[in-house]
């Protein structure tokens, strides 16, 4: 049976926590009794969530700023170690996606994927680390399905969730024996802002998340409650022997070819 306060005196920090699976991530924690530091660029965004959080009950300390710069990575952990004494579940939800072939794929383009995708979350791995292994804690990092399949038109993008997967399993490796689990979830097309965000039009979007339906065995494109739920699985004590795992959550989506 569940335990639906199972994360009370725990302490999460989420990335990307404004939009999409980062704040549907962050709530999920919340309703399960955690106190959470959320992490994203947008200060509209992330005031209307802690908003949100308050009203729920619950407590958490916001932290606007970018996720590649290491000073204000370092400044966000230490200062929600200090306000609650640890940080137990690192979630990187933080991320972006570009449409673009290799020979479409500029230099700049390419290291802003990587900066973003990639660096990002080894920068708050290694800022966090030393809290999660006080508190055997976890880290649960947003992967794709990208991650594990080849997808043309979206060069950079592929790598960076290869990468990511790659750099999950290592970690996990490396940190097993300091009693810290390293896991990501590789989401198929759930509804959130990251398309559009990345260029594509309302239009385009909408006949993207019809076609989606299609390509997904299940019949139907993700919720980003679908892979909250995930996550917060992951950093339970019900996954207390999982670690390494690059869990799909995707309706069947890595089962396919690509059509």
């Amino acid at each position: 049976m569940v335990n639906s306060r199972e994360f009370e005196n725990k302490v999460a920090l989420v990335t990307g926590a404004s939009s999409g699976i980062g704040r549907a991530t962050a709530l999920t924690f919340v309703r399960s009794g955690a106190r959470v530091a959320i992490v994203a660029r947008r200060e509209k965004e992330l005031d209307g969530l802690l908003r949100e959080i308050i009203a729920l009950g619950g407590d958490a300390e916001k932290f606007v700023g970018d996720v590649t710069d290491e000073t204000f990575i370092q400044r966000a952990v230490q200062t929600t170690v200090t306000r609650w004494g640890g940080i137990d579940v690192l979630v990187n939800a933080a991320g972006i996606i570009a449409t673009a072939p290799l020979d479409a794929t500029s230099n700049e383009l390419f290291d802003r994927m990587m900066d973003v995708n990639v660096r990002s979350i080894f920068l708050m791995m290694k800022a966090v680390l030393p809290s999660l292994v006080e508190r055997k804690g976890c880290i649960v990092n947003i992967s794709s399905v990208a991650g594990t399949r080849a997808f043309p038109n979206v060069f950079a993008y592929v790598a960076s969730k290869a990468a990511v997967n790659a750099m999950t399993q290592c970690a996990a490796l490396d940190l097993a024996p300091k009693g810290v689990r390293v896991n990501a979830v590789n989401p198929g097309v759930v509804v959130t802002n990251l398309h559009r965000a990345g260029g594509m039009s309302d239009e385009a979007y909408a006949k993207f998340l019809e076609h989606s339906k299609t390509t997904h065995p299940l019949g139907r494109v993700g919720r980003t409650e679908d892979v909250a739920e995930a996550i917060l699985f992951l950093a339970s004590a019900r996954s207390g022997w999982i670690t390494g795992e690059t869990l799909a959550v995707d309706g069947g989506r890595h089962l396919t070819c690509a059509r």
